[in-house]
């Protein structure tokens, strides 16, 4: 039985447990459901008496596809995977902190992995921001915290530079911007 693949469905004979049909297969087992015996795992290698091969389905899914398509799910619905692109001029790009002291080294970290962290911390506001508003909190206190959220935005305006779309920015407190 070597080199042959069994699909869903194939009638099967095993030295030991007599007639089955293959219900499932991976990469290395089938799943066989023997009339006196249950299912068992079987290896593909191992040699059985095929009685009626039918062939594996070409539309079988793969383990990639199924993680590519919860991926995409994630990012529709969660927009907390969403994929947010450094500014082009930034790219390859480092950054210097020069210790005010002449007798410190300076550390350098490159823009591509601060980038990543603004944006996680983006990320985490947002999912903090919905819990307050999914919470079983007082309206006062959600508008508190609310407010507390809004200010950390604020202060994160300052790396707005690095995003290459103004739509991923931090945004603060509009009104006192327009002020």
């Amino acid at each position: 039985m070597a080199n042959v693949i069994l699909g869903i469905g194939s009638r099967v004979k095993h030295p030991d447990y007599g007639l089955g049909v293959v219900t499932n297969f991976k990469s290395e087992f089938y799943y066989i459901t023997f009339v006196d015996f249950g299912t068992k795992n079987i290896k593909t290698d191992y040699p059985l008496e095929i009685i009626e091969a039918v062939e594996p389905a070409s539309d079988s899914v793969s383990l990639f596809d199924v993680e590519r398509s919860l991926t995409k799910i994630l990012q529709k619905w969660m927009d907390s995977t969403e994929i947010v692109p450094l500014g082009d001029r930034w790219k390859g790009g480092k950054m210097i902190l020069k210790p005010g002291r002449t007798d410190l080294a300076s550390k350098e970290i490159p823009i591509d992995s601060f980038f990543h962290k603004i944006v996680m911390m983006r990320d985490r506001l947002r999912v903090l921001e919905q819990r307050v508003n999914s919470s079983n909190l007082e309206d006062e206190e959600k508008v508190n915290i609310q407010q507390y959220i809004t200010r950390c935005y604020g202060s994160m305006t300052t790396f707005n530079v690095l995003f290459k779309e103004a739509q991923h920015q931090f945004v603060g407190d509009k009104s006192l911007a327009e002020a």
